[in-house]
């Protein structure tokens, strides 16, 4: 009976820990590296679960700059990254850290500011202009000054408006995220740039407003990328690629488009199948 019962039970035990390692087997996982705005406008909130529930794979997602995410990338500390700065996206690829950049969606970033506008910009369509009344009054101006795609977009308008900003008396840079910068401008009573979708979902406005939008060089796209597995041998290819495949899709397109907060739509896919 002795000998029985210890070999039941080393079998039970056997059986257990193979179960559990064919659990964990299961679990599968990505780390994508993206911007905040993905992140702090709610977006992944949204479609990372309806993701997971449709291919079983888990995203950990890393928010920061755009500038970082393709950093972190390069270090091949990431599966996929999503970001939205096209011209640094395809400095990636060319430097071989991925083999294909792939647009997913788009919106626009909009210039946010004082309701009482002492720059005189409110109701402009001209991002250009709007930077230099806002130079020439030197009106407080908070950046993120985080090299992300934001912050990459700001000084591309800055050169446009051959004004050279640099950290003074009324420009600041806080080295922070869109939903922090945003707090900054908030309690300064501050202009800002600020892409739609955070903007949106910020909640402490204050007396803060969107005073420009419109201007077609404030279009604002999102690509994806698999980090190249040729190069870092380590990045799940196959789970990373079905990521970017479902993204891609007509199904998660639509769920792209679903997103709204207040009836009005964040993101507007925009992927070529």
């Amino acid at each position: 009976m002795k000998f029985s019962f210890n070999r039941l039970l080393a079998t039970a035990i056997t059986a257990l820990a193979l179960l559990g390692n064919s659990a964990y087997a299961q679990e599968k996982s990505i780390v994508l590296s993206s911007t905040t705005s993905t992140e702090q406008s709610g977006l992944f909130g949204f479609i990372l679960p309806i993701f997971k529930m449709k291919t079983g794979i888990d995203v950990k997602v890393v928010a920061v700059g755009t500038g970082q995410a393709l950093d972190i990338g390069r270090r091949g500390d990431a599966d996929v990254v999503f970001v939205h700065d096209k011209p640094a996206e395809e400095k990636f690829v060319a430097e071989g850290f991925a083999t294909k950049r792939v647009e997913v969606m788009y919106n626009d970033f909009v210039l946010i500011g004082p309701k009482s506008d002492p720059a005189k910009t409110a109701g402009g369509k001209d991002i250009k202009v709007a930077f230099q009344k806002i130079a020439a009054a030197q009106a407080p101006f908070v950046s993120r000054g985080d090299k992300s795609g934001t912050h990459a977009a700001e000084l591309r308008y800055w050169k446009d408006a051959a004004i050279t900003a640099a950290p003074s008396a009324w420009y600041k840079e806080t080295g922070s995220g869109m939903g922090p910068a945003l707090n900054t401008a908030s309690a300064m009573n501050a202009y800002i740039l600020a892409d739609r979708a955070t903007w949106l979902s910020f909640k402490n406005r204050g007396d803060l407003t969107i005073l420009v939008q419109g201007d077609p060089k404030l279009f604002n796209q999102y690509g994806v990328m698999l980090v190249n597995p040729a190069k870092f041998p380590h990045v799940k290819k196959v789970e990373g690629q079905a990521f970017i495949d479902w993204i891609t899709s007509k199904n998660g397109q639509d769920v792209i488009a679903s997103y709204q907060i207040g009836g009005e739509q964040l993101f507007f896919p925009n992927a070529k199948k």
